[in-house]
């Protein structure tokens, strides 16, 4: 087709390398194809993650066959020899580092290289060599140094990308914003099978296998997922924030507890291999190698002393959703003994907050957060999934960057498959209660397909609900020592590709004023 060809030459002025494929004929020397590499080994991309201000992770995963029945993408049943290298530039002609890894069958042939002693806030090229095959290029970098605060960051958040939904074109335009860094704030693949879903009028395209139960299924499932051009187009282009929400194992998963069957050993041996396949396909460092039922996923990237980055789990801790999962209320979700996070997530939370000098803080994570009313009239009823459910958690949360002093508190949500801008507060009963922070929340990449798009403000049983819209897209952001400028991005469909994107609405969040002000579309 006609349109990634034409910005492919758009996005190369803007330093960005040619796509999959053109990389194959640079001629970094290259060994004897190994066994298991004679087909391009190279079919899922690569991507960079967690960057710090020395370095970063370097991602791929092999898969000849990436819909392969066992969940080995066609790769043999032993170690296979990796090479990487690392360059200031495009062209590979300063080369920084280079090594070599061992792709391993228990870690379904990924790839993780964590790099350490590079510059601060650099631009830097990677690629990867298999046998005789070379992966594209991507570009990534590392986080300013510590006490930097000169560097504006763009950063774009993206969440639920069910593939039968649409196609993945909000990655595309993802790629042509530039960011300096993406925030993938869950549901990243979804793990029902062909029609699982909820079925819309057609589907886009069709999911391969049925429910992911087993390790091989969820890597079949990543697999499918990771073969789509737009979404290696984003993960080539900057490094990757990513954390999980429920469809990464299954809907509406509650720490041990699965939706419908409860605590089982079925259920276990399911999470288990999703947070295995989890690991495998994504950019995460050692740290976050799981351990049987469980893995550390939530943690703090630094960018400076522009902005921490509290990146949240709200799945692995949670307190079972109250009232059996309906609409509340029924009294349990203000238990004081209920939580969303977990004691010592939210202890760290809390702690990260009292220690922050940070211009902004920002608070990566998966439900909505600010209150949500969905009838008319007194009765609040709100959605036990999200923090409506665990409000007492909320309040702690709120109440621990209120008393530490936290200058900009910001919360970067997805989940919910609609574009949101709230202005957060401690008590959503009292109008005149003050604002205490801000939240964004992202819409769907795909999920729930075409929309014609709902937008308001001043809903009078939401009032602190500044913007709302049911269609597909993404959120932009660049902040800067002054402000946090947000454009929320919309596509007209996905049933098709190579949708524009548009801003739908734009606000700002200043220094020291808590909550949001409407602004026009910022300057690219």
């Amino acid at each position: 087709m006609p349109e990634p060809a034409g910005e492919r030459h758009a996005l190369t002025r803007r330093t960005l390398i040619a796509a999959a494929g053109a990389t194959a004929a640079i001629g970094l020397a290259a060994g004897p194809a190994r066994a298991g590499a004679s087909a391009d080994p190279f079919t899922l991309g690569i991507a960079s993650g967690d960057p710090a201000p020395d370095g970063f992770v370097l991602w791929t995963r092999l898969a000849t066959e990436p819909l392969a029945d066992d969940g080995l993408g066609g790769m043999p049943a032993r170690a296979v020899d990796v090479q990487w290298e690392v360059a200031e530039d495009e062209r590979f002609a300063r080369v920084v580092r280079r090594g070599s890894e061992q792709a391993a069958p228990e870690l379904g042939h990924s790839v993780h290289v964590e790099l350490a002693g590079l510059r601060p806030g650099r631009e830097y090229f990677y690629r990867f060599r298999c046998g005789n095959h070379l992966s594209r290029t991507g570009r990534t970098r590392t986080a300013p140094a510590a006490g930097t605060l000169t560097s504006p960051l763009t950063m774009c958040l993206a969440s639920c990308a069910a593939w039968e939904h649409g196609f993945y074109t909000a990655y595309r335009r993802i790629a042509e914003d530039d960011p300096d860094l993406v925030l993938h704030l869950g549901d990243y693949q979804y793990e029902f099978g062909h029609l699982g879903y909820p079925v819309l009028p057609g589907i886009a395209r069709r999911v391969e296998g049925g429910e992911t139960f087993t390790l091989a299924d969820y890597r079949r499932r990543h697999a499918q997922t990771k073969t789509d051009p737009d979404l290696q187009l984003a993960h080539s282009v900057a490094p990757w924030l990513v954390v999980w929400d429920d469809h990464e194992v299954d809907n509406n998963w509650a720490d041990e507890h699965h939706e419908f069957w409860g605590d089982t050993e079925e259920f276990l041996e399911r999470r288990r291999a999703a947070f295995q396949a989890y690991y495998e396909n994504m950019p995460l460092r050692r740290s976050s190698v799981p351990q049987g039922i469980d893995m550390q996923l939530y943690r703090r990237v630094r960018w400076g002393a522009l902005a921490n980055l509290h990146m949240l789990d709200t799945r692995q801790y949670r307190s079972d959703q109250a009232c059996g999962g309906l609409l509340g209320p029924c009294g349990q979700e203000s238990d004081p003994s209920r939580t969303l996070t977990g004691d010592e997530q939210e202890s760290w939370l809390l702690e990260g907050f009292r220690e922050s000098r940070a211009r902004w803080d920002l608070i990566g994570q998966q439900v909505m957060m600010g209150r949500h009313d969905k009838l008319a009239g007194p009765l609040k009823v709100t959605d036990m999934d999200t923090w409506d459910g665990y409000t007492a958690s909320r309040d702690r949360i709120t109440r621990g960057w209120v008393e530490a002093g936290v200058r900009n508190p910001v919360v970067l949500t997805g989940d919910i498959h609609e574009h949101y801008a709230n202005d957060l507060k401690l008590d959503y009963d009292d109008p005149d209660a003050p604002v205490v922070g801000a939240e964004l929340v992202t819409t769907s990449v795909t999920s729930n397909g075409d929309s014609a798009g709902e937008d308001f403000g001043g809903d009078p049983e939401n009032p602190h609900i500044r913007f709302h819209d049911t269609m597909r897209g993404y959120v932009r952001t660049r902040v800067t020592s002054t402000e946090l400028k947000a454009d929320f991005r919309v596509l007209p469909y996905v049933s098709r590709p190579y949708a524009p994107a548009e801003t739908k609405a734009s606000f700002v969040v200043s220094d020291r004023v808590p909550g949001l002000q409407e602004a026009s579309t910022f300057a690219r």
